[in-house]
């Protein structure tokens, strides 16, 4: 008896310390304070902007050291342009798929059918609106190149540092000895950045739970009663697009999703709680990497992804659009439905260059549609919050998937454990 219950406390405490675990709960008791709660969860945001500076903090130096390691350590400047061009090509194929599936679903669930527009505020929509006629799409390539790269860090532009990076990777590269000391020092400080961001993991539950106290706070599930429906069809097509469309690239590469899904359950978890995917960019590099993925393209890879693979922003863009046209009851032909395809193929890269994110990047495609009022935006304003973490999780899966496809085309996929995935 005594040898069960030492045997039951082992076990208990080990689950206690487990990090998965520990975000999982905050998780559910962040949504219990929420909904009990709702005034005072609100005031508990700052502890998940606290979280989320912490790890944006370390997001830039990570990237830029990364990268230029793992460039440095190339031995061909043939097989940096292969990989890159390999990786672009992949995030048009797979987030062309994500838009036709978007696409296709909300057409066929119909979510925005039946829907009083006359119930929102289009007022609430104005900022947004504001917003949207500032970018243009083709600002996003001249806005790869920064015109300072110290502004760069200190505003946490992922592409423009991405740039910078591979300039003083190849730089590096060229160097020859004299560049083999400055990737030591730089894989040095990689590992103290890392080990800063595992400092900070120590508070993720914290971050967790007050990143979901707030939305249910906030929002409540009072608000979403009218747009429940296309939360639900939101929801469903990005889980059809993972255990569909990702799992048979996993099949056909050799390695199983859901031992990744398994390897990768931190971060999921951690991005479901605080809404952002950029809270689990570090991490994931370096489990990438823990995994069996080479350095260079999980440096090349994964902070390109993040701007270019972005899987569910681009579901949730597409059906989004479909849903406003159905609720504003504007019938679109096969030829209109293919415009708004091409032009969200184009539209959706640019969501993690433009302030405000996906949001914004919906009402310029709108703007460019001239198909439906701009002003629709404020339909979506209430759920949209609720449908973040969908577009989040979806986002960082695609991308994880999107490393290992590429370190396996190019034989660069070692497993510390055979089978691990």
């Amino acid at each position: 008896m005594k040898l069960s219950l030492n045997l039951n406390k082992f076990y208990l405490e080990k689950l206690f310390k487990n990090l998965s675990f520990q975000i999982l709960l905050a998780i559910l008791l962040g949504a219990g304070f929420g909904y009990l709660l709702p005034k005072a969860a609100v005031q508990v945001k700052p502890l998940a902007d606290i979280f989320i500076n912490a790890i944006k903090m370390v997001i830039a130096p990570i990237i830029f050291l990364t990268v230029v390691a793992g460039i440095g350590n190339i031995s061909s400047m043939k097989k940096l342009g292969r990989v890159g061009g390999k990786a672009l090509l992949y995030f048009e194929i797979v987030t062309t798929f994500a838009l036709l599936i978007g696409v296709f679903i909300a057409n066929v669930t119909q979510p925005g059918k039946g829907i009083d527009v006359s119930h929102f505020s289009v007022k609430a929509g104005e900022e947004y609106i504001k917003k949207a006629e500032e970018p243009n799409w083709l600002n996003i390539f001249t806005h790869i190149v920064p015109s300072n790269i110290f502004q760069a860090f200190a505003e946490g532009e992922i592409l423009q540092i991405l740039f910078f990076a591979i300039l003083f990777g190849i730089s590096v590269n060229h160097l020859g000895e004299p560049g083999k000391k400055i990737l030591s020092i730089f894989e040095k400080l990689s590992s103290a950045f890392f080990g800063v961001l595992s400092i900070i993991m120590k508070a993720a539950p914290i971050g967790a739970f007050a990143g979901m106290a707030f939305t249910i706070g906030k929002f409540g599930p009072e608000t979403i009663k009218n747009l429940a429906f296309l939360m639900l069809t939101v929801y469903c097509t990005m889980l059809i697009f993972i255990f569909v469309i990702l799992n048979l690239i996993a099949k056909i590469y050799g390695f199983s999703l859901w031992k990744l899904l398994v390897f990768i359950k931190e971060e999921i978890l951690l991005v479901f709680g605080t809404s952002s995917s950029e809270s689990a960019l570090p991490r994931i590099m370096d489990k990438l990497e823990k995994l069996g993925c080479s350095k260079s393209i999980v440096g090349l890879v994964i902070p390109t992804g993040y701007s270019f693979n972005l899987d569910g922003t681009t579901i949730y863009l597409s059906m989004a659009v479909i849903f406003l046209t159905q609720a504003f009851n504007v019938q679109l032909s096969l030829t209109q439905q293919f415009s708004i395809i091409l032009i969200l193929m184009i539209t959706s890269k640019g969501a993690a260059g433009v302030t405000g994110s996906g949001f914004i990047v919906l009402d310029s495609t709108l703007t460019a549609l001239k198909l439906i009022p701009v002003e629709g935006i404020a339909l979506l304003l209430g759920v949209d919050r609720f449908m973040s973490e969908a577009r989040a999780i979806t986002n960082v899966i695609g991308n994880t998937v999107a490393t290992v496809v590429i370190s396996k085309s190019e034989n660069e996929f070692h497993p510390f454990v055979e089978g691990i995935i």
